[in-house]
């Protein structure tokens, strides 16, 4: 087995939190979160699979356009009236970064945007991530209205979109 991108199943969990640690340090989210992301919209969610170990986890699934979700909050269910597909988590563990390892991830998002006719991506870029996000095509949006929800992510927080 090499190195790819696959479907993160349950049993990716526990490496999927280690990994999220290591990411983002200061935006603590649980087991729970992820295994709620998992259950809610499991083709959104992707681990990088070496022999040895993950190495790297993508979460995404469909959102509302100018909003976020609370970091660390269980969400009931996907909304129906869901206008993007939301990037909610990219991390990639130290052994893997700087390996291209995320091209390939964001273009597994695009055409599951593509395929469920969404016509924009969003995130929120944090960690002073908005020019990495901005190498993969997105752009940021100023919000006002999400200027409360964006704090809750840290001073550096910004809402980020891409056309499809």
């Amino acid at each position: 087995m090499t190195t790819a991108w696959r479907p993160m199943v349950p049993a990716d969990l526990d490496r999927v939190v280690e990994i999220a640690a290591i990411g983002f340090p200061d935006h603590f989210e649980g087991r729970d979160c992820f295994e709620n992301r998992l259950s809610l919209w499991p083709q959104g969610c992707f681990v990088l699979a070496s022999p040895e170990a993950v190495e790297a986890y993508l979460v995404a699934y469909p959102w509302r356009i100018g909003t976020a979700p609370a970091l660390n909050a269980l969400i009931p269910e996907i909304p129906v009236d869901a206008t993007v597909l939301y990037l909610h988590d990219l991390a990639l563990s130290p052994v893997v970064r700087g390996q291209g390892w995320s091209r390939p991830a964001v273009e597994a998002v695009l055409e599951l945007a593509r395929a469920g006719g969404w016509s924009t991506l969003a995130l929120v870029a944090v960690n002073d991530a908005v020019d990495f996000w901005r190498g993969h095509g997105f752009a940021v949006c100023e919000a006002p209205e999400l200027a409360r929800k964006l704090a809750s992510y840290g001073p550096d927080a910004r809402y980020m979109t891409r056309a499809v």
